[in-house]
């Protein structure tokens, strides 16, 4: 098993509520939230979906807090959703809605978030997980990761949110290999197909996305949630709608104002 301690090292982990959610902070802006089921591969329970959007609204509140790291415990991401637990709540159609809507709102939780998220993949990155994954704003993996959708394979309809995603994400063509074969692709095919953003191998991808990670805590956070308000709107009319406050925003606070001094005093800002 790989512990956590490149990501987890020096931050102080936080009040959980349910097993199998761990979140950590550091002095740096960086917050990790941490799948962790090892012995059931990091497979979600309905009781994560549920409390993910609480945990995530939670960290966002937290004072100091930039950049938030998702990742999984001993070499794996996520096997996506408990199998055992899904095949009981199939045998209700009521339970299946609403265990399909949990699962929705904490991807759309996680989606919204209002700091930049990065995906961690170690190893295997399936159904549910893959759904967290593609959620995250980017995607680093492991050159060993590998990654697929796989309801095809049970008979599960694939909910219209993570379905658009996804093609949004790859385009249409890539969706439909994915969501028809339910065949896994390995880190190379991934970054082809734009799953993952940079690949690197396993020993050196903790390190990197954390480096990478405080990069982004010391950037704009008023660039990077206009940014992410504007490329998370439907169009180009919801994205004006949507950069329009910000804008506003932008004219009166003295990010721009630090960011100009900075450029011209050849020193790091200090948003």
């Amino acid at each position: 098993m790989t512990d956590q301690t490149t990501l987890t090292a020096d931050r102080a982990e936080l009040p959980g509520p349910v097993p199998g959610l761990r979140t950590f902070q550091g002095e740096d802006g960086v917050g990790v939230l941490l799948l962790d089921r090892p012995k059931r591969r990091n497979a979600v329970t309905l009781q994560m979906w549920q409390a993910l959007p609480e945990v995530l609204a939670g960290l966002a509140r937290r004072p100091g807090f930039r950049a938030l790291l998702v990742t999984g415990a001993a070499r794996t991401f996520s096997a996506g959703a408990d199998i055992a637990e899904l095949a009981d709540t199939y045998g209700d159609p009521a339970a299946a809605d609403a265990y399909h809507a949990r699962n929705v709102e904490a991807e759309q939780a996680l989606a919204d978030f209002p700091h930049p998220t990065l995906a961690v993949v170690h190893g295997s990155c399936v159904g549910g997980g893959c759904q967290l994954a593609l959620a995250c704003d980017l995607r680093f993996g492991a050159e060993d990761a590998r990654l697929g959708i796989t309801p095809a394979k049970l008979g599960v309809v694939y909910p219209a949110v993570p379905t658009v995603r996804l093609a949004q994400l790859v385009g249409v063509a890539r969706a439909k290999y994915l969501l028809f074969s339910g065949e896994l692709v390995d880190a190379a095919r991934a970054e082809r197909f734009g799953l993952l953003d940079e690949v690197h191998p396993a020993a050196e991808l903790d390190g990197r996305a954390l480096e990478f990670a405080r990069l982004l805590a010391r950037r704009s956070p008023q660039t990077i949630g206009a940014a992410k308000a504007a490329l998370g709107a439907d169009g180009l009319a919801g994205a004006r709608a949507a950069l329009a406050p910000w804008e506003r925003r932008s004219r009166e606070a003295p990010d721009v104002r630090e960011g100009l001094a900075a450029f011209l005093e050849r020193r790091e800002p200090a948003f």
